[in-house]
């Protein structure tokens, strides 16, 4: 035994590496090449994160003006409808999914073992922080996340400290819906220096607040999410309310593009410096 020690050695020291780390330590797992997006928060970060050989397609709605703050850089890309069948006549390496859509669909994919990256809703500019990063280490490229993350701070830090004396305002949508206190509106009305009339509200999240309560309650602000395009429909004729239109007017009027209020992504630092600047000009404007 002992004489076979000098030739087993060589062997030996061979392996200690793959013994003391598992393959993944000793090379990293390669960039995946075939990457499907069922997730429109998802396809405002991978425009930004991943080469464009790499996707195969972002979500239906990653070219709709109203509900994407990307519309215009993904006409370039390829966009799918997210069924099933679709998908996986792609051959995907990697799906990235919401966690709360499409449940079924992500099931069936799930029986096929195909790696699914699922993603919940970016509340706030910290967890935006956090999917970039996961998004970008995801699709094998850390670098961008962090260079995306140091843009989004830089933008923000380049902002003026709001004013001492925060005035209230209400994010009044469609149908007589608020946003409440824990929503990304939320998060960047407070950033940008106001107070969300909803927090004093029953509902954390998105609740139906009577036109005669916005009234009443009289917030100095009416914010308002706009789309580029006119999308008319009974839930939006409320907004034009005349009793709204005497009480706000133009000075009074905030607006931000409907799709800010879908997805926390990198459109968020614009959103605060857009409320921000439309509060120092002390009336309504245009966003980015």
């Amino acid at each position: 035994m002992f004489r076979l020690l000098p030739r087993l050695l060589p062997a030996a020291l061979l392996l200690l590496p793959v013994l003391l780390f598992p393959p993944a330590a000793v090379a990293q797992e390669a960039p995946p090449r075939r990457i499907v997006s069922m997730n429109l928060c998802a396809d405002q970060f991978l425009v930004d994160l991943a080469d464009r050989d790499q996707v195969l397609a972002l979500s239906e709605y990653a070219r709709d003006p109203i509900l994407s703050s990307i519309a215009e850089r993904a006409r370039s890309w390829p966009v799918g409808r997210g069924t099933a069948e679709e998908v996986l006549a792609l051959k995907p390496d990697l799906i990235i999914a919401s966690r709360l859509r499409r449940q079924e669909t992500r099931a069936l994919l799930a029986g096929f073992q195909i790696k699914v990256l699922e993603l919940g809703t970016a509340r706030t500019f910290e967890e935006i922080v956090a999917q970039a990063r996961t998004i970008a280490a995801a699709v094998g490229h850390p670098e961008r996340g962090e260079a995306l993350v140091a843009r989004m701070r830089a933008v923000l830090d380049a902002l003026p400290a709001p004013a001492e004396t925060r005035p209230v305002a209400v994010h009044y949508q469609r149908r007589g819906f608020v946003s409440g206190g824990e929503t990304l509106m939320d998060e960047i009305m407070g950033r940008a220096g106001l107070v969300n009339m909803a927090r004093s509200l029953d509902g954390a999240f998105v609740v139906r607040v009577p036109l005669e309560r916005i009234v009443t309650t009289a917030p100095e602000y009416l914010l308002l999410t706009t789309a580029p395009v006119e999308s008319p429909d009974l839930g939006s004729d409320m907004l034009e309310h005349p009793v709204l239109s005497g009480l706000y007017g133009p000075e009074r009027r905030l607006e931000l593009p409907e799709a800010v209020a879908m997805c926390g992504g990198p459109a968020y630092p614009e959103a605060v410096a857009s409320l921000m600047a439309q509060l120092g000009r002390g009336r309504a404007a245009p966003t980015p």
